[in-house]
C-alpha cells in the first residue's frame, strides 16, 4: 500500500479545512454568512476564497424597466429597415441624426481658449448662469428681478430641479398636496413619490376631442384643498402637446389665486415649442405679473441640446427680497447633502451663449429652425393622414398641438400594433415624438396610424 506524501501545500490545505468556520452572521443568527473554501493552485500556492451562502440583498426585487428608455432598447434590437424611434424626446435632424448646435460648439471653443479651470462651483451654481436663466425666464427688465425677489439655484436639469423643489415642499409644506395633470410626464409622479410628497391628478386630456378638458381642469383645481401646489407645464405639454390658450391661462390664474394655491411650472421647452423664448414664457410671466409666488423648474436639454450636461435651475419668485434670501438658503441646505454642488460645463455654455449678443442671436435662429422643422413634420403628417384616411375622421388635432410631442389618441393595444406590425416604437399611451420623424417617413407613419386606429380594437 502506497503511503501518502506530505507537502507544504497539502499541510496548509488540511489545516485550513480543519479551521473552516462561518464569518459574520450565520444562518442560525438570521444573517447571511460566508464559509471559507480553499483551493490548491500550481507551484504549491494555496488561495483562500470566500463563497457567499446567502446574499444580504435577497430581499431586493428587480425594478421594472423604464417605459421610455425601454423603447430605445427595443428599437436598437429591431433589424428592420422600416423602423422608427418615436419614443424618446430628443431632437433629430431631417436625416434622423442627433446634432450639436453650432452655437454650443462656439461656446465650448471659447471655454477652451480661456483655459478655464474645473474648480467646484458654489452650492447655488454659477452666478453668471443663474442671472442668465432668470433673465430668460422672466425678462431681464422684470421688476421681480430688479427687486431681488427671485431665488435661483442651478440644478441637475429639469429632473433635479423638480426633485429639489419637491424636497423643499416636503420639509416646509408637509401637509400640502401637489396637483398633477392627467396625463403628465412619466417622471413627475416618481419625483414626488420619492420625496414623499402626496399628489393627486386634475383632468387635462379629453379623449373624445383629443384636446384639452379645460372645464374639468378648472373644476378639479377649484375642488382641491386650499394652498395646494399646482404643477403646470409652461409650454408644449408633455405628453399631449396640448396647451391652454392665453384666455384659458388667465382663467387658470384667477382660480389659482382665489384658492391660494401655489403655481409650480415645469418649463422644459422654452424657445423650442414656438421658436420664441418670450412667447413660450407667456404663462409663467402672467402668473408673476399677477403678484403670485411661483415655483419654476427649467431645463436646457431641449432648447440648447444639452441633454447630457444636466443643466437646469429651480427658481422661486417670492413676495419680498428677504423671503427670497431665506428660501434660497434652505434650497442650498437641501442641495448640499443631495448632490453638493452642480456641474460647471453646461452652466458655462449657457452663460456664454446668453452673455454674448452675437451667439445669443445665433441661438435664437437655431431654435427657430428646430421648432420650424418639427412644425413642418407636423403639417406633413396631418396632410398625409387626411389624404389617406377615407373614413372622414378629423385629424386636425395634430395641428392644434405644439412642440416635440403629439398625442395620437391610440390606446395601448393600438400602440402595440404600431410596433409589432409597423416597427414604429413609441410609448404605450399613444405619444409620439415628432422630433424623431422626418418628411420622408410621414406617409409611412400615416399608414401605420390609420391601420392601428381603424383595424385594431
Amino acid at each position: 500500500m502506497a503511503s501518502a506524501v506530505s507537502t507544504p501545500a497539502a499541510s496548509a490545505v488540511a489545516a485550513a479545512r480543519s479551521k473552516a468556520r462561518v464569518f459574520g452572521g450565520g444562518r442560525k443568527d438570521g444573517m447571511a454568512g460566508c464559509r471559507v473554501r480553499v483551493a490548491r493552485k500550481n507551484l504549491g500556492r494555496v488561495v483562500m476564497a470566500l463563497a457567499v451562502d446567502t446574499s444580504r440583498f435577497e430581499g431586493v426585487p428587480m425594478a421594472p424597466p423604464d417605459p421610455i428608455l425601454g423603447v430605445s432598447e427595443a428599437f436598437k434590437a429591431d433589424t428592420s429597415d422600416l423602423k422608427l424611434n418615436l419614443g424618446v424626446g430628443a431632437y433629430r435632424t431631417e436625416e434622423l441624426q442627433p446634432t450639436v448646435l453650432n452655437v454650443v460648439k462656439k461656446a465650448e471653443n471659447l471655454m477652451l481658449e480661456k483655459g478655464e479651470f474645473k474648480e467646484y462651483l458654489p452650492i447655488e451654481g454659477l452666478a453668471a448662469f443663474n442671472k442668465a436663466t432668470a433673465d430668460l425666464l422672466l425678462g431681464a427688465d422684470n421688476p421681480v428681478i430688479k427687486q431681488g425677489r427671485v431665488a435661483t439655484l442651478q440644478s441637475l436639469s429639469g429632473t433635479g430641479s423638480l426633485r429639489l423643489a419637491a424636497a423643499f415642499i416636503q420639509r416646509y409644506f408637509p401637509d400640502a398636496k401637489v396637483l398633477i395633470s392627467s396625463p403628465t410626464w412619466g417622471n413627475h409622479k416618481n419625483i414626488f413619490n420619492d420625496a414623499r410628497v402626496p399628489w393627486s391628478e386634475y383632468r387635462y386630456y379629453d379623449p373624445k376631442t383629443v384636446g384639452l378638458d379645460f372645464e374639468g381642469m378648472i373644476a378639479d383645481i377649484q375642488a382641491a384643498p386650499e394652498g395646494s401646489f399646482v404643477l403646470l407645464h409652461g409650454c408644449a405639454h408633455n405628453p399631449t402637446g396640448i396647451d391652454p390658450t392665453p384666455q384659458q391661462w388667465e382663467r387658470l390664474a384667477d382660480v389659482i389665486q382665489e384658492k391660494n394655491h401655489m403655481p409650480f411650472f415645469d418649463v422644459a421647452y422654452q424657445g423650442f415649442a414656438s421658436g420664441s423664448l418670450d412667447e413660450d414664457a407667456y404663462s409663467v410671466r402672467l402668473f408673476v405679473e399677477r403678484g403670485l409666488e411661483v415655483f419654476v423648474a427649467q431645463s436646457y436639454s431641449k432648447n440648447l441640446g444639452l441633454y447630457a450636461e444636466r443643466i437646469g435651475a429651480i427658481n422661486v419668485i417670492c413676495s419680498a427680497p428677504e423671503v427670497a434670501d431665506r428660501v434660497k438658503s434652505q434650497l442650498k441646505r437641501l442641495a448640499r447633502p443631495m448632490y453638493s454642488n452642480p456641474p460647471v460645463h453646461g452652466a458655462k455654455i449657457v452663460a456664454n451663449v446668453v452673455g454674448d449678443p452675437t451667439m445669443f442671436n445665433e441661438w435664437k435662429e437655431e431654435m427657430a429652425q428646430m421648432a420650424g422643422r418639427i412644425k413642418n413634420v407636423r403639417q406633413k403628417l396631418y396632410d398625409s393622414l387626411s389624404a389617406k384616411d377615407h373614413t372622414g375622421k378629423d385629424w386636425s388635432f395634430i395641428l392644434s398641438q405644439i412642440g416635440m410631442f403629439s398625442y395620437t389618441g391610440l390606446n395601448r393595444t393600438q400602440s402595440d400594433n404600431m410596433t409589432d406590425k409597423w416597427h414604429i416604437y413609441m410609448t404605450k399611451d399613444g405619444r409620439i415624438s415628432l422630433a424623431g420623424l422626418n418628411l420622408a417617413k410621414c406617409e409611412y407613419l400615416a399608414d401605420a396610424i390609420i391601420d392601428s386606429f381603424h383595424n385594431v380594437n
